[in-house]
């Protein structure tokens, strides 16, 4: 078995998800609008490397002689990275545009509705689960965990669903503070536009 070349790849994988999850927490917390765009521009690049060493797993893999476990653990992390490449990196891209409006000012603060934006719970939620999904995959891909058949399974995957559910509703939360911020205060009609 090659558990080495196995953890060197899961390892990866699990490092460049989990910085990008670290990365996408810390954007709306971005002072200029200059800063959110050069954040999301480097989280738009986490994002490409991380499909990219998602995709070289099982070229790598085949090329390797003898059974391997990566594919197998890179596989937990399959259906996060579809969202991501379906919802986030559009979000992202939104984010960067909005941001990138302000290139003639570069230190003007960022409004609220673009910080409301990457505060999606869209945009960091997927890449943490993400993480966390490759990082549990270590463990399979090390061979100290079988699957299919361990015990430890059932555990794993309850626990996982459980800080999968905290992290969405942290990001949920933290989207419904921010966006109040975004939303004009509406003021009273004046008596002569009131039917």
């Amino acid at each position: 078995m090659n558990t080495v070349a196995d953890i060197a790849l899961i390892g990866t994988l699990a490092v460049v998800w989990l910085a990008a999850g670290l990365l996408a927490d810390g954007l709306p917390v971005a002072r200029t609008a200059a800063e959110m765009r050069r954040r999301a521009m480097l989280l738009s690049t986490l994002v490409g490397l991380g499909t990219l060493i998602y995709l070289a797993v099982p070229v790598v893999t085949s090329l390797v002689p003898g059974p391997t476990a990566a594919p197998t653990a890179a596989l937990l992390a399959g259906v996060p990275v579809v969202v991501v490449l379906t919802t986030t990196r559009r979000r992202l891209a939104q984010v960067r545009g909005g941001a990138g409006a302000f290139a003639t000012a570069p230190h003007a603060p960022v409004p609220p509705g673009l910080i409301a934006a990457a505060a999606h719970p869209l945009v960091a939620a997927p890449l943490q689960v993400t993480g966390l999904a490759a990082m549990i995959g270590l463990p399979i891909a090390a061979g100290l965990v079988e699957v299919p058949g361990a015990a430890v399974v059932s555990i794993a995957l309850t626990t996982t669903g459980l800080v999968i559910a905290a992290i969405a509703i942290r990001h949920g939360l933290r989207h419904s503070r921010l966006s109040v911020g975004a939303i004009a205060p509406l003021k009273r009609l004046p008596k002569q536009l009131l039917p």
